[in-house]
């Protein structure tokens, strides 16, 4: 049971990672990854929603019934959403004020509802907080290299999370401003999914 449960968990961190393995939740990965404070936030933002929907989902898998599955997931994961969004708003409001619209679109993130979907429904609360747990870290970890080779390319900075900013690049640096426009969340992304393509599989 325990080695099953540390399977859920780390096929998130590697396997199964989101934005690189599986190619889901790109609307967040290239709208918010302008810093590293912002793609850690939205990240962390969102395993607290996975985490939580995941539990409640397999809690009442029996008793939801299956011809308005969909509709009850999307209530359940609204509610969460509802939680960061007023936690957020309470502990890190300028943070908050930086991700905008994409707190609340947690809740239509395929992400968060596939696995709801895919697999709460059909699993024990801790196999599904596990998955939950770490299809979230390994989504937090997605955005936060994003946005630090976004913001440092372009900016020469990196923004601690709830901290500050940091000059990482001397004075002569000159920055690379494409990196935090739209497009360069695009080569970036790209970059990011040849370098996980060139990685060989495992046998």
């Amino acid at each position: 049971m325990a080695k099953t449960v540390v399977q859920e968990f780390t096929k998130g961190l590697w396997d199964e990672v989101a934005p690189f393995k599986l190619v889901l939740g790109l609307c967040p990965v290239l709208a918010v990854t302008k810093t590293l404070e912002n793609g850690v936030g939205m990240g962390l933002a969102t395993t607290f929603v996975l985490v939580g929907s995941n539990i409640l989902v397999s809690m009442l898998r029996n008793i939801i019934p299956s011809k308005v599955r969909i509709a009850c997931f999307i209530v359940i994961i609204a509610t969460f959403v509802t939680v960061v969004e007023l936690l957020m708003q309470a502990f890190t409001y300028p943070l908050f004020l930086k991700l905008g619209i994409f707190i609340p679109l947690i809740v239509v993130n395929c992400i968060v509802l596939g696995r709801a979907e895919a697999f709460a429904s059909k699993n024990g609360i801790a196999k599904s907080c596990a998955d939950g747990l770490g299809m979230g870290i390994g989504f937090t970890l997605s955005l936060g290299l994003i946005g630090s080779v976004r913001e440092l390319i372009g900016t020469g900075t990196l923004s601690l999370p709830f901290l500050y900013n940091i000059q990482v690049m001397g004075d002569g640096y000159r920055p690379f401003s494409f990196m935090v426009e739209a497009p360069g969340a695009f080569v970036a992304l790209g970059l990011m999914l040849c370098l996980m393509n060139l990685v060989p599989k495992k046998a």
